[in-house]
């Protein structure tokens, strides 16, 4: 008979993946080996392909995880059933809170995922595209009319570069958590939304007609 799994396996294999995530947020993905990940796991490099195949599927596989963990906020704020304003709030605050939690996840998501084959990649980018998606669906409750206008999405986008960037500046150490920056973000946001008008459309360039032969 096959051997089994051990009962510790998912948890080993999650300690993996938070260690090696940890690396390439602080090295790269392309300047880490897997003998690094192995050694700063405590294991050896055989017992490191026991659990994963190679690099990029150690790629793949932190960063999977980490929008499978966000599309589940997704909708785990979605069956709360609450109203526009307070649906949008929730859905910051559980974003804000969960990057606290996976900032070195983050930040591979962010600058490595470009390493991956082109398969895996798109997987993750359709996966990311579903959250955004949701976000501006929400933003069009509270702002009745902006997928009209075509603006769900960037203002959306927008939400998210207040997001997704926050890794960069706010530190562990400093005056304020992600917990107390999280309403911060959502009052920003939501006092800046009912001064947002469609921008101008730039027009389309007219296309030059040829000059006409001379005869």
């Amino acid at each position: 008979m096959p051997r089994g799994r051990a009962a510790t396996y998912d948890t080993q294999r999650e300690a993996i993946l938070a260690q090696a995530a940890l690396l390439f947020a602080q090295r790269g993905y392309a300047g880490t080996s897997m003998n690094e990940v192995a050694e700063a796991c405590g294991i050896s490099k055989p017992a490191l392909y026991h659990y994963v195949r190679d690099k990029d599927e150690l790629l793949a596989e932190i960063v999977n995880d980490h929008v499978s963990r966000l599309e589940a906020l997704v909708a785990e704020v979605q069956a709360e059933r609450l109203a526009p304003e307070a649906h949008l709030r929730r859905l910051i605050r559980r974003f804000v809170e969960q990057y606290a939690d996976a900032q070195a996840s983050h930040r591979v998501l962010t600058e490595d995922v470009r390493f991956l084959p082109e398969a895996d990649r798109e997987q993750v980018l359709a996966a990311q595209r579903r959250v955004v998606a949701a976000f501006a669906d929400a933003i069009e409750r509270v702002k009745p009319g902006a997928a009209a206008a075509k603006l769900h999405k960037p203002l959306a986008m927008l939400l998210f570069g207040m997001i997704n960037w926050m890794f960069t500046w706010l530190r562990p150490d400093g005056p304020f958590t992600h917990e107390a920056m999280a309403p911060v973000v959502a009052d920003l946001f939501f006092g800046g939304l009912g001064a947002v008008q469609a921008p101008q459309r730039a027009p389309k360039p007219r296309r030059r007609q040829p000059a006409p032969l001379s005869s």
